[in-house]
């Protein structure tokens, strides 16, 4: 399917300027075909009229014709006019010198004074136009005669006419068309240019370019662009909104909690139960904190996130975190990685992912970046790669880490929620998960977001 809008209208105005134009030649050639047939059919009349005018009566009671005709052509064999004069009965009394070998094939019958015109072909086959007159002569001694005037031409100069006359129609409106739709292509260009302006400061808002469009555009668009604007600004208030809601939402809520934690220390009832459903209370508010902070995908007019910036302030806070294990991270991450997507959706799965990471590590860890399709896309997607040299994790628990609460080893703090927090971006961003091993002897955990 046809995906430009250019490249339509183009197609569309070419196929009517086709349907036009042709319906146009069709006209003129009927047109100049009729035309030159009825010039033919004058002239073949002036002939008749001009034979008329040559004959004389003879003493048979018949007519006579000089062999020197004001007409050279009748004289000369071959040249292409052609005479005859028939008797009433269809019987020739005379003949041009130039119909030689052949004859007309006039017809007997029809009225005095009609004229007849048409397309037949002499006696060897020569195709040619053939016009008679039927006229009644009278003799001086008063009887009267009737005679078949009859005068034809070759059909090859009118074949030859209609040829030249269509190679030029053809060529002259072949040309005009071309004109026409080169014309038409830069009239389209520049009419459509607009819309090319609005496409390409679309990308821009995508990539986070420009915070939203520009204004300044014909009044058929103008609504258009302020809408979409509208909709840029309102999207980016709702989510901020959002967030800010459920944030505040859950933070109002630990103050509460802290307060009933320390007013039932040292009471006498079943603490530890409640201890347990505090713990519970709060893992879920530290789980909708998290999802408080997510924003799911790309919001528009946002600038894309520099991998190795992000990577870089998580690896240097988990670096005095974990200082009396001192880890050695290495870091591989390709100048063009970026995140097309909110800066703290991708500073919740690295600070996740790394925190895991040194954790579980022995001494070793290693973070990867790749950018995939740069060129391709308009919002090239990126590979991120988190190994250790820890134990690993089982295929069989691959997916378990991945629920919310689930932790593989008790023995490590943690309410088991970061991975679950991982696993819902991830997947709200339209990303993959993947566990495999490490060739460093831990576990690898892939995260790939596609370009779109």
């Amino acid at each position: 399917m046809m995906s430009s809008l250019s490249a339509r209208l183009l197609l569309a105005v070419s196929l009517v300027l086709a349907v036009f134009f042709g319906a146009t030649v069709l006209v003129l050639d009927s047109v100049f075909r009729n035309a030159a047939e009825r010039a033919v059919e004058a002239r073949l009349d002036v002939q008749i009229f001009l034979l008329l005018a040559e004959a004389e009566p003879n003493a048979q009671a018949t007519l006579d014709l000089p062999e020197d005709l004001p007409e050279p052509r009748f004289s000369t064999a071959g040249s292409g006019l052609y005479g005859q004069i028939n008797s009433a009965d269809g019987e020739p009394i005379w003949r041009s010198q130039s119909t030689v070998g052949t004859g007309l094939p006039m017809q007997p019958g029809g009225g005095l004074g009609v004229h007849e015109f048409n397309r037949t072909q002499l006696s060897d086959g020569r195709p040619v136009f053939l016009h008679t007159l039927n006229v009644e002569w009278e003799f001086e001694d008063g009887s009267a005669a009737g005679y078949q005037f009859g005068v034809a031409e070759s059909l090859e100069p009118f074949v030859d006419q209609m040829r030249r006359y269509r190679r030029q129609l053809f060529g002259w409106f072949a040309g005009l068309a071309v004109a026409l739709v080169l014309t038409l292509g830069v009239l389209l260009r520049w009419v459509l240019s607009p819309l090319r302006q609005i496409e390409r400061e679309i990308s821009e808002v995508e990539s986070g370019m420009h915070p939203q469009l520009s204004e300044n555009y014909p009044s058929e668009l103008q609504g258009l662009t302020k809408n979409t604007n509208k909709l840029i600004r309102a999207e980016r208030t709702r989510l901020q909104r959002y967030r800010n809601t459920l944030g505040n939402l859950a933070h109002s809520l630990k103050t509460p909690l802290a307060v009933i934690r320390s007013s039932i220390e040292g009471a006498d009832r079943d603490s530890a139960e409640i201890d347990a459903q505090l713990n519970r209370m709060d893992e879920i508010i530290g789980y909708q904190l998290n999802r408080a902070a997510t924003s799911g995908g790309v919001t528009l007019g946002s600038k894309p996130v520099d991998v190795t910036e992000v990577v870089g302030s998580i690896v240097r806070s988990l670096d005095k975190v974990y200082a009396d294990k001192a880890p050695v991270t290495e870091q591989r991450i390709s100048p063009q990685s970026l995140y097309f997507g909110d800066r703290g959706d991708l500073t919740e799965i690295m600070g996740n992912l790394l925190d895991n990471a040194f954790k579980y590590c022995q001494q070793r860890l290693r973070v990867s970046a790749q950018a995939i399709d740069v060129d391709a896309a308009r919002r090239p997607g990126v590979h991120l790669i988190v190994e250790d040299d820890g134990a690993g994790i089982a295929q069989a628990d691959a997916q378990l880490v991945f629920d919310r609460g689930v932790r593989i080893d008790e023995r490590a703090d943690g309410q088991g929620i970061g991975l679950a927090v991982v696993r819902e971006i991830v997947e709200l961003c339209g990303g993959t998960l993947e566990i495999s091993d490490s060739d460093l002897g831990g576990a690898s955990i892939t995260v790939k977001f596609p370009s779109n």
